[in-house]
């Protein structure tokens, strides 16, 4: 399908997506293997998608964003990282790894959206990298916008700063990947710089949308102390109430020699988090239901709980804390889709 974000240059075509900003001669493919140039256009293979199913929004994970609520989850080909550890690689490394064989098939956005609202749900994009299907984000995101349905990314946050411009009003909420502290430790781990993804954190908060933070905690580079700490500071700097998802490391693809996260280290690195100021640090598993529960930040009473498969249950009136009252940061069902309050 024909791509947009790009822009003619001597000697090609610059595709404007992501700060690699790949220059294309006629038939080169970019640095994501998914956008590639024919003539004087740009093609992209993430009008597609290799999954279409139903999961809960706790599952991408968002833990302060409408609980409970169900997400038709599609998933285009490719990433523009190539992480030794990632457990979706045979999506994510489309056109890059030879035991990536998925075909995506065509998208209907109009009729994606249509399912969507029938079921009182909304729409996320994850699995692989959402940010390299822009096109397909705007095109559900316009269709969106009159029946309410809510669009999320589960994103590498690896985007130009126009591309963020031009995405980030038809994005309710992003869960982004904060993978290592350093320049060098991200490159190492990604294969990318780690600048634009801090830009990228932070325009989307100034944007309104609704901005949750994942690290995974992988041996050698973000699960030493020293790197959660930095990770952290730069967190509670976005604001104490940004919520903070500690991911177990599982062994997989080229790092499956490796051991998973003991529960004991998730259980440190949580504490770093809340030593940094954070008010909402959570492990999805390994730490049972209290390593899901949201507690007030004023009395600690729990306000949402969580089940491992997603379900929840919200206590919260009026988004706010059940035994005293205090705000708590989100976007809550009890005070309206896309109106809660925000941290």
């Amino acid at each position: 399908m024909p791509a947009d974000f790009y822009r003619p240059v001597e000697g090609g075509l610059q595709c404007t997506l992501c700060p690699f900003r790949c220059r294309l001669r006629d038939g080169d493919t970019g640095a994501c293997k998914v956008r590639r140039r024919e003539g004087d256009r740009v093609l992209t293979a993430t009008r597609g998608t290799t999954v279409e199913h139903w999961s809960s929004v706790e599952r991408k994970p968002f833990y302060h964003f409408r609980p409970g609520l169900p997400l038709l989850t599609l998933a285009p080909p490719g990433c523009s990282f190539r992480c030794d550890y990632c457990v979706n690689h045979r999506v994510s490394q489309y056109g890059r790894d030879p035991d990536s064989r998925v075909a995506p098939r065509d998208t209907d956005p109009e009729a994606l959206v249509r399912t969507a609202a029938e079921r009182g749900g909304g729409i996320a994009l994850s699995y692989s990298e959402p940010s390299l299907a822009a096109e397909l984000t705007l095109e559900l995101g316009a269709h969106a916008r009159t029946s309410g349905v809510p669009v999320v990314w589960k994103s590498n946050g690896f985007l130009t700063p126009e591309a963020v411009e031009r995405v980030a009003p038809v994005l309710a909420a992003v869960n982004i990947d904060l993978k290592a502290a350093g320049e060098e430790e991200h490159r190492r781990l990604t294969g990318a710089p780690l600048a634009p993804v801090l830009e990228t954190i932070r325009s989307m908060k100034a944007a309104g949308v609704w901005v949750e933070i994942s690290t995974p905690l992988i041996p050698g580079t973000s699960a030493e102390d020293e790197q959660l700490a930095r990770i952290a500071e730069f967190v509670a700097g976005l604001g104490p109430d940004t919520p903070w998802h500690l991911l177990r490391f599982t062994p997989t693809y080229r790092m499956h020699r490796q051991r998973p996260t003991s529960p004991e280290r998730l259980g440190s690195a949580m504490r770093i988090g809340r030593d940094a100021g954070l008010r909402y640090v959570y492990v999805e598993r390994a730490l049972g239901a209290e390593g899901r529960a949201t507690r007030c930040p004023g009395c600690g009473a729990e306000a949402v709980s969580r089940g491992v498969w997603g379900q929840a249950e919200s206590r919260l009136r009026d988004g706010g804390c059940p035994a005293c009252g205090e705000r708590i940061a989100g976007v809550w069902n009890d005070v309206g889709a896309n109106e809660g309050n925000r941290g």
